[in-house]
């Protein structure tokens, strides 16, 4: 019998990676159309005295959270939040921060993440854009709103500490010895400035009861802006509440789980997990600075999480502790890594730590409420894949330039069709437009799919680099740099050919190991070591060694700061 012929567009169509899913993930999920304060009634019905907040040694209960959740909405409503308006966070992952999420959500209000790295006319851009008039920070961060709120509509400004729920003793002690930041909270004219605990406090425990509808708009979570100012992402409950059941069904999570994520509740990552903590009745461990390792090691000494979410970069740091890896980590069922990619080289030394098996590398972004695809909880894990398609989710890889199906092992830019996949741009249609073609998210990310269905990031489609011509992913050449000896980490980039009108050429940033010479005979050096790797038309035209890499406020490389700094003569 002869065998039957596989269209191109049937490749993507028949889902190979189907036949490598876990034994517990079926193709398709069954989901409640409840909302997050459904979910959360119930979490709180279930678990009323569990531990939902574990915070620099003070803990809150479900029926805590819900009772200041209670309160906070109260307040809302008071001070003139009318239902489907945006409220602005800008506090790192602080009691005060989690409160807000439900607390929003209950006022039937959406929320918007404000990054403490944002720059004052950015955060201009974004409060003006999502049309807040309300916004919660932390006193640390207050400055910023202070130089911003003229320039905006702000009406109500609630001020957070670090030092909130903490024993007064500990609170007290910490700020005399200086270990619990604090700044000056100044008054600005034509704006109620309150200190959160207070505001909280005078208002009655009386339940709210949020009324959205699954399709209503529940965050609005912006971009980075890559190509001009960031635009919000408007995930609905559906979006989101789904999303989470396609990640605690794919990764067998259960309320007996406890999360250790540094990833901040400002970004879409932290944001997604601690909505299924919340919601699934899961306890998290607060982590008020992503980048304190110390913290991190103490808190695994101390709260034996079950599973731990990182960016790559924070990661990386923690092997190079001897207090990470004298851990015992028995308890912790998975790792998991979002935001950047996970250098191949570092991943077996990674798990000779932490235990085989264990890391999870995933493929998400703030469109797609994030996570559409991962390599499997239990199954087979392919050094430097992104894994496979979540339940429900569909990916097919497209030839930028023709449009056409990219063929088996060649590169094309996802494009995602599934439950996350947002309800577009806010007030950017043309944006939107271009986005979500035909039920499609055409993400901008460089792709190739091997023959098991199993994915691998290329490159972004504004990180490839064109060479008189040839296209050079610089993810690919990224990864060969890491190989070398003697570099700790490499970003490569294209900057403009001089000598050539449209065309680029590969520049890298390389952070040396300790004791390497940052001279030409260690530039030669690499360039001969390229040359032996990669085709010609690769290889960097110039190297640049720096001490530290431009990263975002999650330890994601900054490439469009690296290029930007080139052009501007800056290295």
């Amino acid at each position: 019998m002869a065998k039957k012929e596989v269209s191109m567009e049937d490749i993507y169509s028949q889902r190979p990676w189907l036949k490598n899913y876990d034994k517990h993930v079926s193709p398709n999920l069954s989901y409640e159309d409840k909302t997050f304060c459904q979910l959360f009634k119930e979490a709180v019905a279930a678990y009323p005295d569990k531990p939902a907040l574990i915070y620099l040694g003070k803990t809150l209960s479900f029926k805590d959270l819900d009772v200041l959740s209670n309160q906070l909405a109260n307040y809302l409503i008071r001070n003139g939040a009318k239902a489907g308006e945006v409220i602005g966070l800008n506090m790192p992952n602080i009691p005060a921060h989690f409160i807000a999420v439900i607390a929003v959500q209950k006022a039937n209000c959406i929320s918007t993440g404000l990054s403490p790295l944002l720059t004052t006319p950015e955060l201009i851009h974004q409060i003006n854009d999502c049309g807040a008039k309300i916004v919660l920070t932390v006193d640390v961060l207050y400055e910023k709103l202070y130089e911003a709120a003229p320039k905006t509509n702000l009406k109500t400004i609630l001020v957070s500490s670090v030092a909130d729920f903490l024993p007064p003793v500990k609170a007290i002690l910490g700020k005399l010895l200086k270990k619990i930041p604090q700044a000056e909270v100044k008054p600005i004219a034509g704006v109620r400035v309150e200190k959160f605990m207070s505001a909280v406090r005078s208002m009655p425990k009386t339940a709210v009861e949020g009324s959205k509808g699954m399709d209503e708009v529940m965050y609005m979570m912006y971009t980075g802006g890559t190509t001009g100012p960031a635009k919000g992402a408007q995930l609905t409950q559906k979006n989101v509440i789904y999303n989470g059941k396609q990640i605690v069904t794919w990764c067998d999570i259960t309320p007996a789980d406890t999360f250790l994520c540094a990833f901040p509740l400002f970004h879409i990552a932290g944001l997604a997990l601690g909505t299924v903590s919340l919601t699934y009745g899961i306890t998290q461990i607060a982590v008020p600075n992503p980048r304190d390792t110390k913290f991190l090691i103490e808190a695994i000494k101390t709260y034996k999480p079950t599973a731990m979410v990182n960016v790559t970069t924070i990661f990386l740091e923690l092997m190079k502790l001897p207090e990470f890896r004298a851990l015992d980590f028995s308890g912790i069922r998975w790792f998991m890594t979002a935001a950047q990619p996970f250098p191949v080289e570092n991943i077996r030394e990674f798990e000779s730590i932490i235990g085989p098996n264990k890391l999870l590398e995933l493929y998400g972004m703030t469109e797609t409420s994030p996570v559409t695809c991962c390599l499997p909880r239990y199954g087979k894990k392919k050094a430097g894949s992104i894994g496979m398609p979540f339940p429900d989710t569909m990916f097919k890889l497209v030839d930028p330039e023709t449009g056409k199906l990219a063929a088996l092992g060649e590169p094309g830019e996802i494009a995602i069709s599934g439950y996350q996949v947002m309800k577009g741009y806010y007030n950017q249609p043309e944006e939107t437009a271009h986005a979500i073609r035909d039920g499609w998210m055409y993400t901008g990310d460089i792709a190739k799919m091997d023959e098991d269905g199993y994915f691998y990031i290329v490159d972004r489609l504004k990180d490839m680099v064109i060479v008189s011509g040839f296209k050079v992913f610089t993810r690919e050449l990224d990864d060969v740099l890491c190989e070398h000896p003697d570099i700790a980490m490499a970003a490569s980039f294209g900057v403009p050919d001089p000598e050539r009108a449209g065309s680029e050429r590969v520049a890298v940033a390389v952070v040396l190991k300790p004791g390497i010479a940052k001279d030409d005979a260690e530039k030669e050096k690499i360039i001969a070591f390229l040359r032996s790797k990669v085709a010609p038309y690769k290889v960097p035209k110039r190297i640049i060694f720096m001490d530290q890499l431009p990263t975002s406020g999650v330890g994601k490389i900054l490439k469009r700061e690296l290029r930007q700094m080139v052009t501007q003569n800056q290295i």
